[in-house]
């Protein structure tokens, strides 16, 4: 028997090494994946722990010292636990209630649905620039409903509350899936014994996807400790991690400093990211294996539907006015002092402030970048399910690992790795200040979310299907393009749209690595938004958001129209 395997391995071999497009596609994703994501990343540590003096810990040292430092890395942690608890905490809520509960109207499932796609279309400070002229000094409710005239909502409880509104719906669409695959048996006996639905929900219910509630717990913690834009927007005095990197490179012009913070907070998003990744994912698929064995009794018993729905339907309510709020902050003539209706601020977009090249530059990087991307996720999900080979691993877990890394992280090692570094002449030092590593940029910070989709659709097709092609002589890439690719158009087209969406409301790497000769949409929000200009900041962020509520609407008309079959899709 082991002769026989090894003859099959010794073939595969023979077959892998034959194929000169399989081979060539493989090192230029190796080397791709090295230069832009190992390479600056290596660079920052290069910058910590060596100096002309040879390796030393005096950088370290020194930035230990700050007390801005210490601030900031404690701000972060605090943050971080609270934004993390309060959205698991809250996506818990909404799923149980979509799985379980008998909703009241059809409505309450779409309000649920048009929540969990809010911010993955809208950019990331959007519920900033609402929190400020909703509840700031000027805030419509705390102002002229309240009457509160000195109320600040900049600082810790700002960047939370906006930060939990954010990435809730992350944690509900997660838990919304763990709960539909437990098997409703499970706690239907535990009620036939006589159990209270609380009691079936603590001791059945819960200990089942405990570790997917501690998964989306750190998944958050990893979105709020890296998030730079919403502290940037309404932080005030109150300095995250994220923030000080930023300042401490372009305030204080300290490379090194910078590089040594970037590296203390890449160490903590790692070490959450290895925990949540190789441990809490693993344990939970473990957990809740396959699906329903039956379809569940919805719960109708309205002392429990009624305050539940009304809970979920509040804050589903108060998250959807919160985006509302934007449009109507370009369409008034000064906020908090002058509601008249006016279209001066979008006027102003195009004619005073390069609107139209804001928009063109956004656009025309973004569209290069995104299918870019999803056929690199394609092929990587492609070549991790579907083949084997020593350099698999190194593929899926440097691809996967750009989910872990901070924008701002990234930024400046981009800056550290190609404006000097080991490429100090040459093509690649020559990328810096070019539209190149932009593209670059957004094609890393997006490409795990596309791997993650293709590994998924790739390992619902039967290999039969690839090995007739095989059989009948033809290669990897036309197998790839003819047979593979249009089995997963789906999720092709649904990470191109993905990928545009990101890029287009991207911010935190590029912000460090933007120069004036291009100009960047969400650029220009942050720094109106900087500096009070709301009319015009919500005027850009208005036109950003149709933007990517089109794309996405583009997206589903397209894999209506052209996407693979209902059949294919539930078998």
């Amino acid at each position: 028997m082991k002769g026989k395997n090894g003859q099959g391995a010794e073939l595969d071999r023979r077959k892998f090494w034959a194929d000169p497009v399989m081979v060539t596609t493989i090192v230029v994703l190796i080397a791709f994946l090295t230069l832009f994501i190992l390479y600056p990343l290596a660079i920052l540590l290069v910058d910590s722990f060596i100096t002309d003096e040879g390796i030393t810990l005096d950088v370290f040292k020194r930035v230990l010292a700050m007390t801005n430092f210490r601030r900031a890395i404690t701000n972060t942690l605090k943050v971080g636990f609270l934004v993390g608890i309060a959205s698991a905490l809250i996506g818990l809520l909404f799923a149980y209630v979509e799985v379980y509960v008998k909703l009241q109207t059809k409505m309450m499932g779409g309000l649920f649905r048009v929540v969990s796609m809010l911010p993955v279309v809208s950019p990331p400070f959007v519920l900033s620039l609402s929190m400020i002229m909703l509840f700031g000094k000027a805030g419509i409710v705390t102002r002229y409903i309240l009457h509160i005239y000195d109320n600040s909502v900049y600082g810790f409880w700002g960047i939370a509350i906006v930060q939990t509104l954010t990435f809730f719906p992350v944690c509900y669409m997660m838990l919304r899936g763990l709960l539909k695959n437990i098997d409703p048996s499970l706690e239907e006996a535990a009620r036939d014994m006589g159990a209270s639905r609380l009691r079936v929900f603590l001791t059945v219910t819960l200990p089942l996807i405990l570790p997917g509630l501690g998964n989306a717990f750190l998944v958050t913690f990893i979105e709020s400790i890296a998030d730079f834009a919403n502290p940037m927007i309404i932080g005030g005095s109150f300095d995250t991690l994220a923030t000080t990197i930023y300042l401490q490179i372009t305030g204080a012009y300290d490379k090194e400093g910078a590089s040594a913070m970037a590296v203390a907070l890449l160490f903590i998003t790692l070490v959450m990211f290895i925990v949540q990744k190789y441990y809490l994912e693993a344990k939970s698929t473990a957990t809740l294996s396959g699906k329903a064995s039956r379809a569940r009794m919805l719960i109708t018993d309205k002392s429990v539907t009624r305050p539940l729905s009304f809970l979920c339907s509040l804050l589903a309510i108060f998250v959807i006015l919160m985006y509302i709020c934007v449009p109507f902050g370009a369409l008034f003539k000064t906020w908090g002092y002058d509601f008249h209706l006016t279209t001066k601020w979008f006027v102003q977009v195009f004619k005073r402030y390069k609107g139209f090249k804001a928009f063109k530059d956004s656009f025309v990087l973004s569209l290069i970048a995104s299918p870019i991307t999803a056929l690199l996720s394609m092929i990587i999900s492609y070549l991790v399910v579907k083949k084997t080979f020593k350099a698999k691993g190194f593929i899926e877990a440097v691809s996967m690992l750009a989910m872990a890394v901070p924008g701002t992280v990234l930024g400046i090692g981009y800056i550290r790795g190609f404006s000097a570094g080991v490429f100090r002449t040459g093509f690649l030092q020559g990328l810096y200040g070019t539209g190149a590593i932009l593209v670059i940029v957004f094609i890393v910070r997006s490409l795990p979310t596309g791997t993650r989709s293709g590994i998924s659709a790739l390992r619902q097709i039967d290999k039969s299907i690839e090995e007739s092609a095989y059989d009948m002589g033809a290669g990897s890439f036309h197998v790839f393009m003819t047979v593979t690719l249009p089995l997963i158009k789906d999720s092709f087209l649904s990470g191109l749209v993905t990928a545009f969406v990101r890029s287009i409301t991207a911010i935190s790497a590029i912000i460090l690595l933007v120069t004036p000769q291009f100009l960047l949409i969400t650029v220009q929000i942050n720094e109106f938004a900087e500096k009070g200009a709301y009319g015009i900041a919500c005027a850009f962020a208005t036109i950003l958001i149709v933007i990517t509520y089109g794309s996405v609407l583009l997206m589903d008309l397209i894999i209506k129209r052209f996407g693979t079959s209902k059949a294919i899709q539930e078998q």
